[in-house]
């Protein structure tokens, strides 16, 4: 196995057992928020573990999605199985905008019905959920940056919208507490503020993955530096044109490289091979490397 796919199947792996973990803090909180809520009468509390439970369906398909992707290539998907990586993340940003549309309904209907103010010890299990996840959050997300995986970092964000949401209904709780009668309802205007926090992130996590999927090109820096490495081989005159994707955590290159026109044709093949192997050796995260021998003029 190449020490390429050998890395980058083991990140996967690695962002799956992240996601697992995740998943079983998920859990936890969700039950604990909606009983709480349920007990306290605070129903921001509720949507907020409501939140927290469409959070598990999110880490298990980021977790399949991973999992999937970390599959070597086969007859039927020569170039590996990485494109389940940012199809997960798309499915979860798609699961996180339907949530925040059906709970910002929920906070619509509550604020117009009457109802009592939320008890005060929910107030502790917000402060616990609010430094929980932002930890988890700046954790998880240095990860996916460093791998550059948009399923690991979509993972994080949901950490991230998960504190924001809990941190809104602290406030709004807090407030519905200090105002007393006439500002029961605080709690539910800040399940909508909630809403939109959660939709925002939805969005904000579709984008990049939608981008993948859609084959965008990679970062500028990323195409200057294997053009870089490719001039710099001996044999080559220039690099006429540089293609690069994102498979999953790889990155798979087409090449056009000029070399004088009067060598033969096996001097040729020696340079592409030469040009395949420094850009591979300056950068773990490419794959592999077409290159298209083209007579300079």
């Amino acid at each position: 196995m190449a020490p390429q796919a050998q890395a980058s199947r083991e990140t996967l792996q690695t962002g799956a057992r992240i996601a697992l973990f995740g998943m079983v803090v998920n859990l936890i909180f969700a039950a604990v928020k909606i009983a709480g809520g349920l007990i306290g009468n605070a129903y921001v509390l509720i949507a907020d573990g409501i939140e927290s439970s469409l959070d598990i369906a999110g880490s298990v398909v980021i977790w399949g999605g991973l999992k999937f992707a970390a599959r070597p290539p086969d007859s039927t998907h020569p170039y590996g199985h990485g494109k389940a990586e940012p199809i997960a993340a798309v499915v979860v940003a798609v699961g996180v905008l339907a949530a925040a549309t059906g709970l910002a309904i929920e906070s619509v209907r509550e604020i117009l019905t009457p109802h009592h103010g939320p008890a005060p010890f929910t107030l502790a299990i917000l402060v616990v959920v609010i430094v929980v996840k932002e930890i988890l959050f700046r954790y998880v997300n240095r990860v996916g940056q460093n791998v550059e995986s948009t399923a690991v970092q979509t993972d994080a964000w949901h950490h991230r919208s998960d504190a924001l949401t809990s941190a809104a209904a602290f406030i709004g709780i807090s407030v519905a507490l200090i105002g007393g009668e006439g500002w029961q309802s605080a709690d539910d205007w800040a399940a909508l503020f909630a809403c939109a926090v959660i939709a925002a992130n939805g969005i904000r996590l579709l984008r990049p993955a939608f981008y993948e999927i859609m084959d965008t090109a990679p970062r500028a820096k990323i195409v200057r530096a294997i053009c870089r490495v490719a001039s710099s081989v001996p044999g080559v005159v220039e690099v006429e044109k540089c293609r690069a994707r994102k498979m999953g955590l790889d990155f798979y290159v087409d090449l056009h490289a000029r070399v004088d026109g009067n060598i033969s044709v096996h001097e040729g093949h020696e340079i592409a091979h030469r040009v395949k192997r420094a850009i591979q050796q300056s950068d773990a995260r490419v794959a592999d490397v077409l290159v298209h021998i083209e007579p300079a003029p």
